[in-house]
């Protein structure tokens, strides 16, 4: 018999351990799970504007520089979980 593709690390069981609270049926799991997709995208994204920009929100070297964050824009992001609408830091304009 094959393994299961199921099988989970004690961090995943974790994650669906605090999942699970609060949820009373499949659809509040999938409303969680959009929510917590939508998040990790959120940071990801300002993850890589810091890189972009090298340097922190809220980070004085960016004052004057002439590179600094622009205000938000809305990101439709279209996966399995469905669509979600996200923040995103607009880039300087060159």
């Amino acid at each position: 018999m094959k393994g299961s593709k199921n099988i989970l690390t004690e961090k995943e069981m974790e994650l669906v351990s605090l999942l699970m609270e609060d949820c009373q049926n499949t659809g509040d799991i999938q409303t969680k799970l959009k929510r917590l997709f939508a998040g990790t995208i959120e940071q990801m994204l300002e993850a890589e504007m810091e890189e972009h920009l090298g340097y922190e929100k809220h980070s004085v070297e960016g004052n004057n520089s002439g590179n600094s964050r622009n205000g938000y824009n809305r990101k439709t992001i279209i996966s399995d979980y469905g669509e979600s609408g996200n923040r995103c830091a607009t880039r300087p304009k060159r």
